[in-house]
Order: C-alpha cells, then sequence, then structure tokens
C-alpha cells in the first residue's frame, strides 16, 4: 500500500494505520486523526477498521475499534462525544456532560454535523466515506470545531455555520482559525448530475473553480474547494485553510469510500480534541 500526500502523515501504531495533517500537528495544545481500514477486528466487509455503529457489523468490534484508535491517537476512549449525522447543518455545543454519548451512550439527539467545544478532554467524533471533514482550531481562545459536509451540508454552508457559532460561544475571530478539509472524494471522482450542480453553481460564488461540466447532462464537483471558498466567504484567510489532497475513492484500499464500495462499507470517523 503506497500513501503519498504533501498536507498528511499515514501513521502506525501497533498495526493499526491513522492519518494527521501535518499543519495540526504542530498544534501543541490538540490531538487528532482520522481512521483509515488498517488494524481494527472487524471482519468481512467492514475489514478491519470499521468506526461506524448501526451498519451491520457487532457493536463490540466498533468498540474495540474506537479503543485502539483512542490508544495510538492518545485520546482517551471515555471523552469521545459523537455527531448524529443526517446532512444538515446544525451545530452543537458539547461539554464534559456529554462524553460518551453516541459511542457508549445513547444519542441524545438525531440531527447533529457539527461538534464545537472550549473544554479540554472532550473529543469530538465525526463520521465520514466520501463527504467533507472539517477541523476548526481557534489558535487564540483554545476551542475546536468537527463538522461533516456531505454536498448537502456544503450547499448548506455549514463550514460557515460552524465559524459563525464558534464566534457566538466562544468570542472566534475567523483570522484566529486554523482550519483543515478532507480527505474526501476528490472532484477527480466525484460526478453529480444537473440538480445537484445546480445548488452549487447557486451558491454565490465563484463555481468556476469547483463545477465543471463534463457533457451529457454531468458534472465533476469539488467539495473541498467549495468548502474552502465557503470558509473564506466567511472571513477564514486563505492562508489558515489547508485541503487534503487525499482522494476517498481513489484511496479506497487505505480510507473508506462509499461510491467505491457501492455502498457496503465501514465507516471512517474523524477525533479532534484539547488535551
Amino acid at each position: 500500500m503506497i500513501f503519498t500526500s504533501s498536507q498528511m502523515k499515514l501513521n502506525i501504531s501497533d498495526a493499526l494505520g491513522y492519518l494527521t495533517f501535518n499543519v495540526l500537528d504542530e498544534v501543541p495544545f490538540i490531538k487528532h486523526g482520522f481512521s483509515t481500514r488498517m488494524g481494527g477486528v472487524s471482519s468481512g466487509e467492514f475489514k478491519s477498521l470499521n468506526m461506524s455503529f448501526g451498519r451491520g457489523d457487532p457493536d463490540e468490534n466498533v468498540t474495540e475499534n474506537y479503543k485502539r484508535l483512542c490508544a495510538a491517537v492518545g485520546v482517551d476512549y471515555d471523552t469521545l462525544t459523537a455527531s448524529s449525522q443526517d446532512h444538515k447543518t446544525f451545530v452543537r455545543r458539547v461539554t464534559s456532560e456529554h462524553r460518551g454519548i453516541g459511542i457508549y451512550r445513547p444519542k441524545d439527539m438525531q440531527s447533529v454535523d457539527g461538534l464545537i467545544t472550549n473544554e479540554s478532554k472532550v473529543a469530538l467524533v465525526t463520521y465520514f466515506a466520501d463527504c467533507t471533514p472539517l477541523l476548526f482550531v481557534d489558535m487564540k481562545n483554545r476551542a475546536i470545531g468537527s463538522a461533516h459536509a456531505g454536498w448537502r451540508g456544503t450547499v448548506g454552508k455549514i463550514g460557515a455555520k460552524v465559524v459563525e457559532r464558534m464566534g457566538e460561544e466562544f468570542g472566534t475571530r475567523p483570522e484566529d482559525l486554523i482550519v483543515t478539509i478532507g480527505p474526501a472524494i476528490g472532484k477527480c471522482c466525484y460526478e453529480v448530475d444537473e440538480p445537484v450542480a445546480s445548488q452549487f453553481l447557486g451558491l454565490g460564488l465563484d463555481a468556476s473553480r469547483f463545477v465543471f461540466e463534463k457533457g451529457g447532462g454531468k458534472y465533476m464537483l469539488d467539495l473541498t474547494e467549495t468548502n474552502k471558498r465557503i470558509l473564506m466567504a466567511a472571513g477564514v484567510p486563505e492562508e489558515n485553510i489547508t485541503k487534503s489532497d487525499v482522494c476517498t475513492r481513489c484511496s479506497h484500499d487505505l480510507i473508506w469510500s462509499h461510491r467505491a464500495t457501492n455502498g457496503r462499507r465501514g465507516g471512517m470517523c474523524a477525533i479532534l480534541s484539547i488535551m
């Protein structure tokens, strides 16, 4: 397996593989990681590091996978707090009282695609398998956010909503944020029909940067660039935004991809925590 990226690193710990952004590795007060398919206990179509409950993989396997990933990343399993994603744009502030929700405690909400906190040892967990991960770090106020941006969440500008909510809750200024985007399905692989493309064309941004007509009513979309443009419009400086150069579908032997597996898959997660 060959992994190549100028923005991310593949880390191996006791046969478990996880990805980190180089820029976030330099932030001293956080831990972060993106799971791969390496080093878990799941079998069959979930082999081997599946992080998604409710897809048919026994819960005890997923739980063990989380414990292994947490040990590798350096995050306490007991601090995990998960989203409850439905491709919308609700952003939830979480605290120590929410630890375990969606992991070893039942979900208490049905629509949470973004999580924010300014508390240490509250680890944010969001899920992906082609959709775009967005990680936010407020360098001044020591606050963090994590969001799931599929095409619907991207059109709904969830990235801008996280920036706004962090401002309301923590006094975050866009210029104090470091934001990373991806890994996600790339423009090389993300083909959509006209009804989806039209929603991106109507975002009020320079769509020539992220919508590419293919012909026959088909278009190629660049989700990471779209989210970058949304964040810039929300005030985040371009130099503070890092896009992953890893396409999940092209790298589906390493990372879960919904399209590459025709939906017969496990899921990856992003973990982000203030230490």
